[in-house]
């Protein structure tokens, strides 16, 4: 009798888990600062996410529930809550470096003053 030999199959790559974020951004109404919020906050999971995040937008006029259990007390808050820890960023989404130092995404010594 032959003996086979097992089959060496490749080993699948192991492939490095991508970061996800997992963000959570609350507005207050459907005002010119709410949709400038979001659209901000998309272009950021867009570009410098690399579409590499969970977003949920949360308007605390409709779920006040959920604004209560985050503790928000202003708007625009987006929260980030993955990658741990918690952090949150609260007001004009415009400030991109600020908001990608408040994010974690940039040391805070790269900012030019």
């Amino acid at each position: 009798m032959k003996k086979t030999k097992p089959s060496r199959r490749p080993k699948p790559r192991s492939i490095p888990p991508r970061r996800k974020y997992v963000l959570r951004l609350f507005v207050a109404g459907a005002t010119a600062r709410s949709r400038q919020a979001i659209l901000r906050v998309r272009e950021l999971c867009a570009e410098e996410l690399k579409n590499h995040c969970d977003l949920k937008v949360i308007d605390i006029y409709q779920q006040p529930q959920l604004a209560r259990a985050h503790q928000i007390v202003a708007t625009p808050t987006l929260v980030m809550e993955f990658p741990r820890p918690v952090r949150r960023f609260i007001g004009n989404l415009m400030n991109t470096a600020g908001l990608f130092v408040e994010l974690g995404l940039m040391p805070a010594d790269k900012i030019a003053i």
